[in-house]
């Protein structure tokens, strides 16, 4: 039996516990808020999307940031055990669409409470309000953690489960790249991920609040394609957001820190461009003596026609039997290709997740456990690795904590 301190009481830090403590190992987990699970609370809106209940190629498929990496602890404790557990420890589950995976009270306080419940009953010691100033490394091993009140703590492996950047409210304010950082780890840059996004053009704003279904988004920088789906989005203050725009900020998220991303919305990706310019004909030719500005509540919503209008360049009042054949084809285009062009990122306060972290060509794959300092092992978002929205992110840190709690000798 080992005593094993874990620094960090979120998911992963949790999962851990709970791992290590069944295995018989003695826990002590320390939180530096006054209770656990605190951005757990509020992941997936308060729901808590727990897992996706996907395939094992699929789940590979949806991290973005050093899938390989993943391969043995996503095989050697899955989507599938993950639900088995939780089931095992009492929460009820179900599965929505996409394969989603939520508690079936849609209350992310039942997960906690559910974990919190086994780690009481598997003795694991819980220390809250406790804020680790260090790690201890004696001669290349951990032998300990160091609080800041100044406690020595000693202990034979430490697991950091500190999170990233991403609500800092919740206690994500980057302290486990620094404590990997002191024991020699690169840490790759950390930046906003499954976020928002900014755009140079000022007109979103005038539409926030929209919300378009079934629209395609392309993701392209100087011509090459870095992103295309199919999906929902939704106009901002500031921008854009929306299913579509957070899978295509984890993508494209390094591109778009260096700037010229431009974004083309296809708000009729069922129309070829040959059948949009019949509808269009049908469309104006039904509507000929009216203006240009009143005959499009058949294309689009009405809080869009005004922005549409706008961008096409063709005068608001103009009599629809006067507008060009060249007027009509470019109106066509601007429909296929809405164009915006991305500012930046939307900001860590709004993140999802952080993408970046303790870098994993440093962290062995099967263990979790560090290459350069024995008996430090890694779980959840402090490392580089990061994946697309549906739960997956969660399977990642239940996936990285039972690796590491499985392999503390």
């Amino acid at each position: 039996m080992s005593r094993i301190v874990i620094v960090g009481g979120g998911a992963a830090g949790m999962y851990a516990a709970l791992i290590g403590a069944e295995k018989g190992h003695q826990i002590d987990l320390y939180e530096k808020n006054e209770k656990l699970g605190k951005k757990l609370y509020i992941t997936g809106k308060g729901r808590c999307n727990l897992t996706n209940a996907c395939d094992g190629e699929t789940l590979l498929g949806s991290v973005i940031s050093n899938p390989r990496f993943m391969y043995s602890s996503f095989y050697g404790h899955s989507n599938q055990d993950t639900m088995a557990l939780f089931e095992r420890i009492g929460l009820s589950i179900k599965t929505e669409r996409g394969n989603r995976v939520f508690p079936a009270s849609d209350k992310s306080s039942d997960v906690i409470k559910a974990l919190e419940r086994e780690l009481k009953k598997n003795q694991v010691r819980i220390h809250l309000n406790t804020e680790i100033r260090e790690i201890v490394v004696k001669e290349g091993r951990c032998v300990g953690i160091r609080t800041a009140g100044g406690e020595n703590v000693p202990a034979d492996a430490c697991i950091l489960a500190t999170g990233g950047l991403s609500y800092r409210t919740t206690g994500s304010t980057g302290d486990g790249y620094r404590f990997a950082k002191a024991q020699g780890h690169s840490i790759v840059e950390c930046i906003p991920s499954l976020v928002s996004l900014e755009t140079e053009e000022d007109w979103p704003v005038k539409v926030q609040g929209l919300s378009l279904k079934n629209v395609e988004l392309l993701v392209q920088k100087k011509n090459r394609i870095l992103y295309r789906e199919t999906g929902e989005m939704l106009f901002t203050d500031r921008g854009v957001s929306g299913p579509l725009i957070l899978t295509a900020s984890s993508v494209a998220g390094r591109d778009i820190m260096q700037k010229e991303v431009e974004l083309l919305i296809d708000l009729k990706p069922a129309l070829t461009h040959k059948q949009l310019d019949k509808r269009l004909i049908r469309e104006f030719e039904e509507q000929k003596n009216r203006q240009f500005k009143n005959c499009l509540g058949n294309l689009f919503p009405n809080k869009l026609i005004p922005v549409m209008v706008e961008q096409s360049g063709i005068a608001p009042e103009k009599q629809v039997n006067l507008i060009t054949k060249e007027e009509r084809k470019r109106f066509a285009e601007q429909i296929k290709a809405l164009c915006l062009h991305v500012k930046q990122l939307g900001g860590f306060k709004e993140a999802v997740i952080t993408k970046g972290g303790v870098s994993t060509r440093e962290v062995d794959p099967k263990t979790m456990e560090s290459k350069l300092v024995e008996g430090l092992y890694f779980a959840g978002e402090i490392l580089d690795v990061d994946a697309v929205t549906g739960g997956f992110n969660l399977q990642i840190a239940w996936s990285t904590a039972y690796a590491a709690a499985s392999h503390v000798k």
